[in-house]
């Protein structure tokens, strides 16, 4: 079992129970999206997969290499969708299942592993809804109200999200400074 995932100057400490817990905080995020993904590709469960799979490390399964695998393959799947929105909400998996390898490392990109489901599941929903930005902030506002005090406590000991990322980078400064203000 790890203790802390850190040994290294400029690391940050991370517990397996705070990895848990920004895994679980990422599949919930994600599994708000999944519909929009499973309505145009209602056989391909590999974004299905990667957000049980981190839901089961959540839970208290290991961190294995096939959990890695199901966050390649929901990323695989965002590129055989045809539309934008089926393509974000299988991102959105996919960064679910990458949440547990969220690197101790003081860098911007590490609030993507935090945020990045979050993030894709809202661009998702504002796609569906034809790019309504209100649908987006609404997506935004759940994911800080279901956010853990330890999922803040661990974006808390991270700098801010990175600048750049088009519509998805943007829903992930609003969420991160919802989350830290």
């Amino acid at each position: 079992m790890m203790d802390a995932m850190t040994s290294e100057p400029g690391n940050i400490a991370l517990s397996e129970q705070e990895l848990r817990e920004v895994a679980g905080y990422a599949a919930k995020c994600a599994q708000a999206a999944l519909a929009i993904f499973e309505s145009e590709r209602p056989g391909d469960t590999r974004p299905r997969d990667a957000i049980d799979a981190a839901n089961a490390f959540a839970r208290g399964g290991r961190r294995t290499g096939a959990l890695r695998d199901n966050a390649w393959a929901a990323l695989e799947a965002s590129r055989e969708t045809t539309t934008e929105a089926a393509r974000e909400a299988a991102r959105a998996a996919s960064h679910a299942a990458a949440a547990a390898y969220l690197h101790p490392k003081a860098s911007s990109h590490q609030v993507k592993h935090i945020l990045g489901a979050a993030a894709h599941a809202a661009r998702a929903a504002e796609l569906l809804s034809g790019d309504d930005r209100d649908v987006g902030a609404e997506h935004v506002e759940r994911a800080r109200r279901h956010a853990t005090s330890i999922v803040v406590f661990v974006l808390d000991r991270f700098p801010a999200a990175p600048r750049g990322g088009g519509r998805v980078g943007e829903l992930l400064r609003e969420l991160d400074g919802r989350l830290r203000g």
